[in-house]
């Protein structure tokens, strides 16, 4: 048996801070295709509780990696990092108009919901009208995002048609989405609210059971579309501290842990593995955010906003902080290294980039006194997720006390986070950009109005950077369009509603015998299940 070791090949240049490559796999001998085995039970972890189970309104890994085995969407994501496309999922074959006005979707016809039902055309309508216009009391949190279709129709029961308002650069993007599950339209008439009470879906696991705080259980669906699949006769999700992690994979509790690890529990779990472990290290589309609550003062004053994120010493926290945590890229809105990416010289002249921190909290301090805050008081809402948002904001706290700046740091349960941000109950919060591809109405959706997103924390209420994501999310021209992100960049980093602290690398290390799971660059997609199987 070979053993893979993966590593991120990076570059620097004058014109971007890090160019982040295909991540190389170097064998220790040449490697052997190996037939599947069906059979056994993958044992993994997952660091935090998922704060609901309806996939159209939550946004964490805590759902994703023990929902997403149960459902199935139009389209997903196929490959790894460097060699990612679009496919079909439900969709047995796809076709986008020309124009980009209109898409049409033609359908499996074998496919059954966990009850037996039959799943149809009329499915996907209700489930992604229930995306676009949500009923009362239903949260849909990417509404912004699918708000230039205009009307779905189906033709028939196994072809379904969205036609469009305008033009959108990233509808594919959207229609694959891990976050478009497909519910039954029935039970939605009877309930729009079943989804967050029953799960209930077309993927390769049926549900089992959730022990909330211990596990959460899926058995091999044998209804599934794809023959063959899939090949485990199951999964079991434990619900476990961040810290009991590395000693849990060593030990055999678990086979795997998908978000990702520190450099230190990498070295811990990879000699405690010795030769069966895999390590799997690349470009994470993930970012650490401060979001200021700019309904509350001071944080309605740009100077204030300004002047905290001034105080951070990026370039030199990068380099530190990834010694120890996941944070280790210096970047603005888009992950460094995509195309669209902010070069580094354009970059450096915005606050909170400058490469000289001194004079930088020097200008930090005296925007503070011109606001009259200078000895500044700020409560700071965290998650308690281990890595990387307590070392995130302790670092965060830290550069603030080199101003003058106090800080309270308030560490939340997710499900009491996300209630504190949808409250407003924080001065600052410490979010995330994290999605599941390169694309920056993905990205910057969280940077947008409370109007226009129901992802947005900070509670601003400038139209402009509303009016640019409509303008750059409705060009197909790759040029036109990147200058449209990197305008957009630019003011929302300028007027600092929400400010972006450092990227993360993924780091994934797994026993062995797990076989089949693909790195997509980021902690949503790819965790389906549906080819993974192990080699016992």
């Amino acid at each position: 048996m070979t053993r893979g070791v993966c590593f991120l090949v990076s570059t620097r240049n004058n014109r971007t801070a890090l160019a982040l490559m295909a991540a190389t796999c170097l064998l220790t001998a040449p490697a052997i295709a190996q037939e599947p085995k069906k059979g056994g039970t993958l044992n993994f972890a997952v660091v935090a509780e998922p704060p609901g189970i309806d996939c159209h309104g939550v946004t964490t890994f805590a759902f994703a990696h023990p929902g997403r085995p149960h459902y199935s969407t139009l389209l997903k994501f196929a490959g790894d990092h460097s060699n990612l496309k679009i496919t079909g999922d439900l969709a047995e074959s796809f076709e986008q108009a020309k124009d980009g006005l209109t898409y049409t979707f033609k359908l499996h016809k074998n496919v059954t919901f966990h009850d037996g039902a039959p799943m149809t055309s009329a499915d996907v309508k209700a489930s992604y009208d229930r995306i676009i216009n949500p009923p009362a009391g239903v949260i849909s949190v990417r509404k912004a995002l699918h708000e230039d279709i205009r009307e779905i129709e189906t033709p028939d029961d196994y072809t379904v048609v969205f036609k469009m308002k305008a033009v959108n650069a990233s509808m594919l993007t959207h229609f694959a989405s891990p976050w478009n599950c497909i519910y039954r339209a029935a039970k939605l008439k009877e309930d729009p609210q079943f989804p967050s009470k029953t799960v209930l879906g077309t993927g390769a696991f049926q549900f089992v059971e959730y022990k909330k705080g211990e596990v959460w259980i899926g058995k091999r669906y044998d209804g599934y579309f794809r023959p063959g699949r899939p090949y485990l006769d199951g999964f079991r999700a434990l619900f476990v501290k961040s810290n009991a992690v590395a000693t849990g994979i060593i030990g055999g509790q678990f086979d795997a842990e998908f978000r990702g690890r520190t450099p230190k529990e990498r070295d811990q779990i990879m000699e405690g593995l010795k030769d069966k472990a895999t390590l799997i290290q690349g470009p994470w589309i993930s970012s650490l955010l401060f979001t200021f609550n700019n309904s509350r003062k001071p944080f309605d004053d740009v100077r204030v906003r300004q002047a905290l994120s001034m105080a951070v010493d990026r370039w030199g926290g990068a380099q530190n902080m990834s010694k120890i945590t996941m944070l280790k890229y210096v970047g603005g809105l888009t992950r460094p290294g995509y195309e669209y990416n902010l070069p580094e010289d354009e970059l450096v002249k915005l606050p909170g980039y400058g490469r000289d921190i001194e004079k930088s909290r020097d200008e930090a301090k005296r925007l503070l006194k011109e606001a009259g805050v200078s000895n500044l008081k700020i409560k700071l809402v965290n998650r308690n997720v281990g890595e990387p948002y307590i070392p995130g904001g302790i670092f965060l706290i830290d550069q603030w006390r080199r101003i003058g700046v106090e800080t309270e740091h308030s560490v939340l349960e997710t499900k009491l986070f996300f209630d504190a941000m949808s409250a407003g109950n924080f001065d600052v919060l410490m979010e995330f950009i994290s999605d599941f591809a390169d694309d920056p109405s993905a990205q910057f959706d969280k940077f947008l109005t409370a109007e226009k997103s129901s992802q947005a924390a900070s509670r601003h209420q400038d139209k402009r950077l509303d009016e640019l994501f409509d303008k750059q999310a409705r060009t197909i021209d790759v040029v036109e369009r990147k200058k449209l992100t990197q305008q957009f960049e630019k003011l929302a980093i300028t007027q600092s509603y929400s400010a972006s602290l450092l990227w993360w690398e993924r780091i994934i290390v797994l026993n062995k015998k797990v076989k089949g799971w693909e790195n997509q660059a980021n902690h949503f997609t790819g965790q389906d299940l549906t080819d993974v199987w192990l080699d016992e």
